[in-house]
């Protein structure tokens, strides 16, 4: 298939399969005497792979390592194991400090009335206490 009929039946663009190619998560295409590039069903199958692994928030890094991993033939799955629980404990921390930060706002919104002069804005007020 093209690089077009592959882009659409992966759910990215055209320009997504050429960065993946160039960052080495896909293989590079098998090039037809027109020029054009040519894939299989396993270059669909590893970037349906890397899509849904960028869905999940695995890093290009991450991504690598783990195709690395599917590749090999020892059939030991700890190390995929080990990048996922990696991504999952980055995944935990991000949602930690979102949850700070929204309490941190509800607090600053629940304190200010709404009405009156900005001067006495206490979300102007603690902004401008937490910055100094």
């Amino acid at each position: 298939m093209k690089i077009g009929e592959l882009a659409r039946k992966a759910g990215v663009n055209i320009d997504t399969v050429r960065y993946y190619e160039r960052q080495g998560l896909l293989p590079p295409a098998r090039r037809l005497a027109s020029g054009y590039r040519e894939y299989a069903e396993a270059d669909l199958r590893r970037l349906r792979f890397v899509r849904q692994a960028r869905a999940l928030g695995f890093t290009l890094e991450d991504i690598g390592e783990l195709l690395s991993l599917s590749s090999r033939g020892d059939n030991d799955m700890a190390g995929m194991k080990a990048t996922a629980a990696a991504r999952l404990a980055d995944v935990d921390a991000r949602i930690a400090e979102l949850a700070r930060i929204r309490d941190a706002l509800r607090s600053l919104v629940d304190a200010c009335p709404g009405h009156g002069s900005v001067e006495g804005c206490p979300i102007l007020r603690a902004l401008a206490e937490k910055a100094a």
